[in-house]
């Protein structure tokens, strides 16, 4: 039998009661293991995160079954046969960390990647365009999705009057109100890295890439009726459905691929190829098959392994870069600045996010400090110096990023045409689709004032006249007006 030990390792002799003063006198101040006790369990939460707060995560592996050498030297994908060890994390975008699984809402699909050289972290969404094309607007957007600051309720006047006064994010509203809106389960939908990144190769030539995990298992989505009865049985039904099926050796399993573009076509699309509201046609641009991700072993401690697992788009390894895309690179000082408020300077020192490999650098001190100096070295505590401390490899230099333009604040929407990506998904959709993409739009517009509804409505109405007139229909307001 083991013996209870305090933190600092002495053993306990009595857990069960408190030190007093008799039977019946006050809790005496030398009780240290009661207010160990107490002062540890008031901090025994974090921050949660301000967006993607809840979340299901589980560990798996890549398996690479295709030569992507002439496009990238990233060690990932080095040979056919390869496989890296990876951590998921899937999320909502909107809801707190108590909020239900089964809302209508964009879904995190999060994935770090631990290479031989790095970890690579791969944070995209459940659709592979977003709401913004200008990071900017990012902090006014998730308010939207967020509470009142006077009702404390969710505002779907906000939602819609943002969204009607931003075109832009018509691509991503006709998705999220359509029947993959709302997944059944983690399992049962796609991931996307969303953003164009960059593969660079040996050679140094560069090609812009988009990366896409199809679910093996089939898509499977709930109406809104659906989500309601569900949500009112179980608030965690992602949890159950994911955790579950692991445990019993039922594995999800995704194809990789990707897009690729040569820096030569970049210049000549018709659209901005680092434009997160748009995609890239398939019929220009084929999925190149990657290899196979499976899920295949839950964590051990949910708070240890998915709640303090941080995932940045600025951890990527060499072969692999970024792009010209305005959203993600606000987002490659974003997502690790907020893990450094949430979790601690040094969150990459906790064994959910510590590389598989040797690290060598030279961050100092600050809260979280628990790692030994690298290679027992502690002269070498900064750089360059002479007493062996790691040194750059020039090996490892990235071609450079071409990239041409006035340094200026740019009108995101000059040029851009936000209505025809749109109108290409509206005209995938057969009649009962369209049906509840209106229902969808109608219940979520409920309570929203007339002004903010018409914008939106003569946005649709670009669009499509049909998708324009089938919410209104569903709103009940007939025809639609005839504004600019």
């Amino acid at each position: 039998m083991k013996t209870m030990t305090t933190s600092g390792g002495a053993p306990i002799a009595d857990n069960q009661n408190s030190i007093t003063a008799g039977p019946r006198g006050p809790v005496m101040l030398q009780d240290y293991q009661l207010i160990e006790k107490l002062a540890h369990q008031n901090r025994e939460r974090i921050p949660e995160r301000v967006v993607h707060a809840k979340g299901w995560g589980a560990y798996g592996t890549l398996t690479v079954t295709e030569d992507l050498t002439d496009y990238t030297c990233a060690e990932i994908f080095s040979e056919i046969g390869k496989q890296t060890p990876l951590l998921t994390r899937f999320s909502t975008v909107a809801g707190e960390l108590g909020a239900a699984d089964a809302e209508r809402d964009v879904r995190g699909f999060a994935i770090k990647f631990y290479t031989g050289q790095g970890n690579w972290d791969l944070v995209g969404n459940n659709t592979p365009v977003f709401f913004i094309r200008d990071p900017l607007k990012f902090p006014d957007f998730i308010r939207t999705q967020k509470r009142h600051p006077r009702t404390n309720l969710r505002s779907p006047e906000a939602m819609w009057d943002f969204w009607s006064l931003s075109p832009e994010s018509l691509h991503q509203v006709t998705i999220l109100m359509s029947d993959r809106g709302l997944p059944q389960s983690p399992m049962q939908m796609n991931g996307y890295g969303s953003h164009t990144f960059s593969f660079w190769n040996k050679k140094g030539e560069r090609f812009w890439v988009k990366f896409h995990f199809k679910t093996r298992q089939g898509h499977a989505h709930y109406t809104n009726a659906q989500s309601a009865e569900i949500i009112g049985q179980s608030r965690e039904t992602y949890q159950e459905a994911l955790f579950g099926a692991i445990e019993r050796g039922d594995f999800p399993k995704w194809t990789m691929y990707v897009q690729i573009m040569s820096e030569a076509k970049a210049g000549k699309t018709p659209y901005n190829p680092f434009d997160l509201t748009k995609v890239w046609p398939h019929a220009d641009y084929p999925l190149i098959k990657v290899g196979e991700m499976e899920l295949n072993r839950n964590p051990d401690n949910y708070f240890a392994e998915i709640e303090q697992a941080a995932f940045s788009p600025s951890n990527v390894v060499p072969g692999l870069g970024f792009s010209p895309d305005k959203v993600l690179q606000a987002r490659l000082f974003a997502y690790a600045d907020a893990h450094r408020y949430r979790i601690g300077t040094h969150y990459e020192a906790l064994p959910v996010n510590a590389p598989k490999c040797p690290v060598h650098h030279y961050h100092k001190d600050g809260s979280m400090r628990f790692f030994q100096n690298g290679d027992n070295n502690p002269d070498a505590y900064y750089e360059p110096n002479s007493f062996g401390g790691p040194n750059q490899d020039e090996a490892y230099r990235e071609p450079p990023l071409a990239l041409s333009g006035d340094v200026e604040r740019h009108n995101h929407r000059d040029g851009n045409d936000d209505y025809v990506q749109p109108r290409a998904l509206f005209e995938l959709f057969d009649t009962g689709q369209r049906e509840r993409l209106f229902s969808n739009i109608a219940a979520a517009m409920e309570g929203v004032s007339d002004e903010i509804v018409q914008r939106q409505l003569v946005h649709f109405g670009k669009i499509h006249p049909d998708y324009a007139e089938g919410v209104s229909t569903a709103l009940g307001l007939g025809a639609v007006r005839k504004c600019a």
